[in-house]
């Protein structure tokens, strides 16, 4: 009961705060301008971190944690939504931005949220000097991840929640309390968001938004696995999985462009879904479909690891291969898997 209270205060208080955010928002003109890598032909406000950031921050604060590692999430959440709300006024240079999230990254460190060493087949990895640049380069992946799918309305937001919710899942069955609490109640923020957030949205994440979602979704991954071992390390990319193959796939396109992997295009995924005629709204609620599915596997394999495994693995390895022929997120239209599809099931419809 008391988890439902938390998920409600910080929802109400979301719900609350967002119309004065919108307000102050357009009173002095903090708003994304149309332009043409913009879904959207008015100015719309951009403090949705603010709004998630600060809701969030009051229902963990009401919840009174004894556990330390939540200061992590508060101090780095403010300091990367500064950072974000700076970049979307005065749009800073993407190096000047992943300095920054570099920075940023040492905060968790600092409270000791690190992957120090990880279980291989019985075998114990430490990774020693490298453990920092790993766990940064693990927040920093999230990051950016999150904040490359945030293109349409409430799609970075849905997300999100589905992601804590698999999280939050998974902590439950580990007896993980504080991160299943932490992930509650960010819920609860981020489902009160995506009330004005939805198509048509009323208010966007702007980059403070999405890197917000990405450094916590990345903070509390590491804290729900801290014994990290090969299969647990797993969980959180597969739950993570969407933002993360097309983050990974826009990297390989751009290289095979022989653009910058920072440059930005119209050709992630939810693009590519828009492109094929699906609409703004059928767009998002596919994304979040697909991303409900590798959540739901991650779930499965954590509860039957031994004979879930190659079962999950099958479904997430095809799955993947289907969105990307089907979308052609990687820059290739062969669609070979898809055309055996066809092929199959021609073949049986013509069999009597």
């Amino acid at each position: 009961m008391y988890t439902i209270f938390l998920f409600l205060m910080s929802f109400l208080i979301s719900i609350i705060l967002i119309p004065i955010l919108i307000y102050i928002s357009h009173a002095f003109g903090l708003v994304d301008r149309p332009g043409t890598r913009k879904v959207h032909d008015v100015p719309m406000p951009f403090l949705g971190g603010v709004a998630i950031l600060l809701s969030f921050i009051l229902g963990v604060v009401i919840s009174r944690p004894i556990e330390v590692e939540y200061i992590a999430i508060f101090v780095g959440g403010i300091f990367v939504v500064i950072l974000g709300v700076i970049d979307d006024i005065f749009d800073i240079k993407p190096l000047i931005k992943f300095i920054g999230q570099i920075l940023i990254g040492f905060v968790p460190i600092y409270y000791g949220i690190i992957i120090d060493e990880i279980s291989l087949f019985g075998f114990s990895i430490e990774f020693g000097y490298l453990a920092i640049p790993v766990t940064i380069f693990w927040i920093i992946s999230i990051i950016n991840a999150i904040n490359f799918i945030d293109g349409l309305d409430g799609l970075a937001t849905g997300v999100s929640i589905i992601s804590l919710l698999a999280i939050a899942v998974i902590t439950v069955l580990q007896g993980n309390i504080f991160v299943m609490m932490i992930c509650v109640i960010l819920i609860g923020s981020c489902l009160g968001f995506l009330v004005y957030n939805f198509y048509p949205a009323k208010i966007f994440l702007g980059d403070n938004g999405a890197m917000l979602l990405g450094y916590i979704l990345s903070v509390v991954s590491l804290m729900g696995f801290k014994e990290v071992t090969f299969l647990s390390l797993l969980f959180p990319i597969i739950i993570l999985a969407v933002p993360i193959i097309d983050v990974l796939f826009a990297m390989i396109r751009r290289y095979k462009n022989r653009v910058s992997i920072v440059r930005a295009d119209k050709h992630h995924l939810h693009h590519r879904l828009q492109f094929l005629g699906h609409s703004h709204r059928r767009s998002v609620i596919i994304i979040y479909l697909i991303s409900s599915l590798y959540a739901i596997s991650s779930v499965v394999l954590y509860i039957s690891p031994e004979y879930g495994i190659i079962t999950v693995a099958v479904i997430l390895l095809f799955t993947t291969a289907i969105v990307v022929e089907y979308t052609s997120l990687g820059g290739n239209k062969k669609q070979p898997l898809l055309n055996l599809m066809r092929k199959i099931f021609r073949n049986n419809q013509e069999s009597p």
